[in-house]
């Protein structure tokens, strides 16, 4: 996907600094795998085989982690357990990065390339459950996420003499406040390691055992206006401008199972509804309005900047402001994408793969992409939902999530294989 010069320079602007070194964080650099007499290379057979004996303990893993669910930033638990598990599996393994992230690093024992996945740690905080909640709840998946990532790392060292290269497993908190990824690039941590493309897993509101691919796609950013009004109208003249800048949306959150079926349905239909939309947060205060929206393509931002700000100056004296470049979109590379979804289609089956058409969904965000803006790789959605579970049950963020727990052999088989291929640069 192409993107203007001007919006190559924001970008630019927002991640200046990215390779600043985290105080305090120390880990050796993985660099290049050294053949130890290791025969042969990992194969699907030999990471199903393994799973196999791993998933009763990881479904319990991640039960624990669901007991636990911790505010974004404040991930000690989860960190401490997942500290243990790398440790457990012999992996070398660095925390405090980036606040209570956790990176394991594990070399196999043939020359290779670099390669990581991400997991995110935290919790759904109160205020972004649908419906609002009264305390952090595990209703995105990041405790089935955290325990695939644990899941790959314990099946890949089991098999490091046949493993190529070397595997960063990045454990990354604050996700929710999207403050999470750009900590662990502050830190240094994909310089330090050398990684050379990096991978994800999400759980996503499809049959399990299906996968979701994201080819040129992925998940959009997020921007944020403020408008001030002047006088003793402005209340009622900032119900009015709400209004009026909320009706910019072309797409509304979903209400009912309905919705999100429809929704699902039209992030697969080509040049479908969401090819091009703008999502949009509207809320009064008390002398003003304040705006969150998000769009896609990612370059909207402009034009919709540019409606905000036609909008409000119909009010007398009216001030606008927007206080950060845009947040990125995340956009997945479709060559990256298409390798993958032909991997899955092989090992996992012909069936067990969509292909999205567009951004998914429009009403959250992502900080993997700044990963992604550095180094290729892939982001998935991993499907979760039970057979003849309401669809809510496998939407995160729904009070009612409840993802299927089979789904993580499934994960873990499937990217593990995937992991140790990319290692071997196949």
């Amino acid at each position: 996907m192409k993107r203007p010069i001007e919006h190559a320079l924001a970008r630019r602007a927002l991640l200046a600094g990215a390779a600043a070194a985290g105080a305090g964080t120390v880990w050796g650099s993985a660099g290049r795998a050294v053949a130890d007499g290791g025969r042969g290379s990992v194969g699907q057979g030999a990471v199903d085989a393994e799973v196999a004996r791993l998933e009763r303990g990881l479904i319990e893993l991640r039960r624990d982690i669901h007991r636990h669910p911790e505010l974004p930033g404040q991930e000690r638990y989860t960190a401490g357990v997942v500290t243990r598990e790398l440790r457990a599996a012999g992996l070398a393994v660095a925390t405090g990065v980036g606040g209570h992230g956790v990176v394991g690093v594990l070399r196999g024992s043939r020359p290779g390339r670099t390669v990581a996945y991400r997991a995110d740690m935290d919790a759904v905080p109160p205020h972004d459950i649908v419906g609002g909640g009264t305390e952090a709840a595990h209703l995105c998946g990041h405790d089935l996420h955290t325990t695939v990532a644990l899941g790959i790392a314990k099946v890949l060292a089991r098999l490091r003499r046949q493993l190529s290269g070397t595997v960063v497993f990045l454990f990354q908190p604050a996700e929710e406040s999207l403050a999470g990824a750009r900590a662990l690039i502050d830190a240094g941590v994909l310089e330090r390691t050398g990684v050379e493309e990096i991978h994800a897993l999400h759980c996503g509101p499809f049959p399990v055992g299906r996968f979701a691919v994201t080819p040129g796609f992925g998940m959009p950013g997020q921007d944020k206006a403020e408008v001030t009004l002047p006088g003793p109208a402005a209340p009622d003249a900032a119900r009015r401008l709400a209004a009026e800048i909320g009706a910019l949306a072309t797409v509304t959150p979903p209400r009912t199972p309905a919705d999100i079926e429809r929704m699902i349905a039209d992030a697969q239909t080509p040049d479908g509804p969401l090819a091009r939309f703008v999502a949009v947060r509207a809320g009064v205060r008390e002398a003003g309005v304040s705006v969150s929206y998000r769009c896609w393509p990612e370059e909207r931002y402009t034009e919709v900047r540019h409606d905000i700000r036609r909008l409000a100056t119909s009010y007398a004296g009216a001030q606008v402001s927007f206080p950060a470049d845009p947040f990125p979109a995340m956009v997945c590379p479709e060559h990256d994408a298409r390798m993958l979804a032909d991997h899955l289609r092989r090992t996992r089956g012909r069936d067990a793969v969509t292909v999205l058409q567009s951004a998914f969904p429009p009403f959250s965000g992502e900080d993997f992409g700044l990963y992604l803006d550095r180094v290729p790789g892939t982001y998935t959605f991993l499907g979760v939902r039970a057979p003849g579970a309401s669809i809510t049950t496998a939407y995160p963020h729904f009070p009612d999530f409840a993802p299927d727990e089979r789904a993580i052999g499934i994960g873990v088989r499937a990217m593990a294989g995937w992991i140790a291929e990319r290692t071997r640069g196949a």
